[in-house]
């Protein structure tokens, strides 16, 4: 399914001959830029950056690079082909046909789930705003403005949907998503970890790594939906999240090894030693981990979840991969393993597996989550580096669910106050860690030239030289 570029909203949708729907659109696109100007990357309006561009929904050939100004990127409204004979693969309408409209029933939830999710979009990009101010390399720049295009993107997803099915309340909704502010007092984001500032690139690789990977889980569910337009929409959104996982896994992986070669060079591990060198020592990236991984644990919702129950109930969403999971796709009967606190001790006990799906996506999040930072793992090991990197149990450091206020340290273990504040400086980021950090935080553009904090990148960008002017500063 080819764009077309020829119209003022570049799709695959037939825009053009939804002429109320198409008039709605191009209504909202100046909001959009004008949101965009306010709180989008800072200052950049004249920058000509080396983009990818997405010029169909074929996974074979489907984006071209060129350099763009990024308030002239082409956002724009692309669905996966439709799949022939296509039925809900889960819940009570379980093998009916899937739907093309909006059940009257179920408006309210579905108008929810979409909103929720295309909150996040432009509030990744207000919370990265001013990181270009302070870029490790031109290159690294790139990926930024690379990630915030595209964020701006799935925001145009959802608004479609909006506008497309919802109607009135529908249109509402998409000026809500450009009104509210990630961290705002009075009209804040919806989900808290897109109102937590990103302050320093190490919290950007961070975000990148972990809240990212949400997103991947998140759209994964979405993309098992009974309705087909959101279902169709998430997919393709996927093949673009990809990158921004890549970002924060590459970026992680260069911090990594460049504080491995100090550490190599110095013959020492001494965090002060090193932060004197100009590196960030690995006790201190841990405990960023520690951090942003706690954080997005949060975003998966609490424990046990009669609203989780009802969207798969109803076909709204799935599971992650529901398709090659080996269960009747009902879950009536079935159960889950759950966390809770009883005696002062964290135990199992098995819950209702539909009102324990956020859970499940949780787990499923944690074991992605795993392969990178054995990666991370696997570089110190070959650098001869005794050091090993560690996810957090699920149940630290959390604010939503059963869970929430209970103190539990990054390996699980049930912590009193003493403990948590004895041993909260070593597991969380400090503000002495996090000053140390945004200290580095220094702009380097000359091209092939990147801060002392992180090493290069094994290649390029589209078989680009890293030494390439990812970026020029008109």
């Amino acid at each position: 399914m080819s764009i077309d570029y020829q119209q003022k909203i570049p799709n695959n949708v037939d825009l053009a001959n939804d002429k109320a729907l198409q008039r709605a659109l191009e209504h909202w696109q100046p909001a959009f830029l004008r949101w965009w100007d306010e709180v989008g990357p800072e200052g950049t309006s004249g920058y000509d950056v080396y983009l990818r561009t997405a010029t169909s929904v074929d996974p074979e050939g489907w984006a071209q690079f060129g350099y763009v100004r990024m308030p002239e990127y082409r956002w724009g409204i692309f669905l996966n082909p439709a799949e022939a004979d296509r039925t809900v693969a889960f819940g009570e309408h379980k093998g009916q046909p899937a739907w093309q409209e909006v059940p009257g029933e179920y408006r309210s939830n579905l108008r929810r789930i979409i909103v929720t999710q295309g909150d996040t979009e432009p509030a990744s990009v207000e919370q990265q705003r001013h990181l270009g101010r302070t870029c490790p390399s031109l290159y690294d720049l790139r990926n930024l403005f690379q990630v915030n295009v595209e964020e701006g993107r799935h925001l145009w997803a959802m608004v479609y949907l909006l506008h497309r099915y919802f109607g009135r309340d529908g249109r509402v909704e998409a000026e809500a998503l450009l009104d509210r502010r990630s961290g705002d007092v009075d009209n804040p984001r919806i989900l808290g970890a897109f109102n937590e500032k990103t302050p320093d690139w190490l919290s950007f690789f961070m975000f990148t790594f972990f809240t990212d990977r949400d997103g991947k889980f998140q759209l994964s569910a979405l993309a098992e939906s009974a309705f087909d337009p959101l279902a169709r929409t998430t997919r393709f959104m996927l093949t673009e999240e990809g990158h921004h996982m890549f970002v924060g896994r590459n970026g992680i992986r260069r911090i990594i090894e460049r504080t491995a070669d100090a550490m190599k060079e110095a013959k020492s591990d001494d965090p002060a030693r090193l932060r004197a060198l100009g590196v960030i020592d690995l006790p201190t990236i841990q405990r960023y981990v520690n951090f942003h991984s706690s954080v997005t644990v949060d975003l998966f919702g609490s424990d046990l979840s009669s609203n989780a129950a009802t969207f798969y109930t109803t076909g709204l969403k799935g599971r992650y991969r529901e398709q090659v999971i080996r269960d009747d796709h009902v879950l009536k009967e079935a159960t889950y393993p759950i966390f809770e606190v009883a005696n002062g001790a964290l135990i199992t006990r098995q819950a209702p597996a539909l009102n324990a799906l956020n859970e499940r996506l949780r787990d499923d999040f944690m074991q992605d989550s795993i392969s990178g930072v054995n990666g991370w793992n696997t570089l110190l090991q070959k650098r001869g580096v005794d050091f090993r990197f560690t996810l957090p149990h699920k149940a630290f450091n959390r604010q939503i669910g059963p869970l929430a206020g209970c103190k539990f340290s990054p390996t699980g273990e049930v912590a009193s106050d003493a403990q948590w504040a004895l041993g909260v400086r070593s597991w969380l980021p400090t503000s002495e860690g996090r000053e140390f950090v945004q200290s580095l935080m220094g702009r380097v553009v000359e091209p092939g030239t990147f801060a002392n904090w992180i090493s290069p990148p094994s290649s390029g960008i589209n078989e680009q030289p890293v030494q390439c002017q990812y970026v020029r500063f008109n």
